[in-house]
């Protein structure tokens, strides 16, 4: 979990995020949050739950453009429009999309699991913003066992463990659990928000609606 602002524990909003690693609108979806949250001083504490936009991609991928085409139908006009403005609205937030021709869509169940176990670490959020840069500026193979252990060392954690916790599967049915859990309550599209586990948002709605969500829940707290 991540602690957004500092204050006592019972006074945290607690915010739990529906997302998967490889999906562009959960990063433009979080840095909309977080800056709705320093702009609101909003103490919150923020947990990352498990979504596979694509559960059944194959071990070595597809690429991107493909996939997109294939999955949504947008032609490579489209596309392409669809990658200027996730750009250009990454930039305002601070977030550097890097879109290549030759970028593949993976498979994220690993990387999945991975930000399971880093979980009772403290290690889980600064593992997902790791996860998103690696996939979006870097284009790095998120289904690798390599490439998972080196990501999961740049955030402090012991790479040698993260390629044991990933080749043994010792979280993947705990992992399958919480995605159903997530899917039979309805959810079928990340960015899902739930804000103090009781009000669902879903989609990436922008700083100015997140401020007034967050006013709304916490009128107590003031910009």
């Amino acid at each position: 979990m991540n602690t957004i602002d500092a204050a006592k524990p019972e006074d945290y909003l607690q915010i739990d995020i529906v997302s998967d690693v490889v999906c562009p609108w959960c990063v433009i979806g979080f840095k909309q949050l977080e800056q709705a949250i320093h702009q609101t001083g909003t103490p919150a504490t923020v947990k990352w739950h498990p979504f596979e936009l694509n559960p059944n991609m194959a071990e070595d991928g597809e690429n991107l453009r493909d996939h997109i085409h294939r999955k949504y139908g947008l032609d490579e006009a489209a596309s392409a429009q669809t990658r200027e403005r996730l750009t250009a609205l990454g930039l305002e937030l601070g977030f550097a999309f890097n879109y290549s021709d030759d970028m593949r869509m993976v498979n994220t169940f690993r990387a999945h699991q991975l930000l399971h176990w880093a979980g009772p670490y403290g290690k889980e959020h600064p593992l997902k913003m790791a996860l998103f840069e690696a996939y979006f500026i870097r284009h790095e193979d998120l289904n690798d066992l390599t490439v998972l252990g080196e990501i999961a060392q740049g955030v402090g954690l012991n790479p040698a463990e993260a390629q044991d916790v990933l080749s043994d599967g010792r979280f993947a049915q705990t992992v399958r659990q919480e995605e159903k859990f997530f899917t039979d309550q309805g959810i079928q599209g990340v960015p899902a928000v739930i804000f103090d586990r009781r009000h669902l948002v879903s989609g990436a709605q922008g700083v100015d609606a997140y401020v007034s969500i967050l006013r709304q829940l916490n009128g107590h707290f003031s910009t």
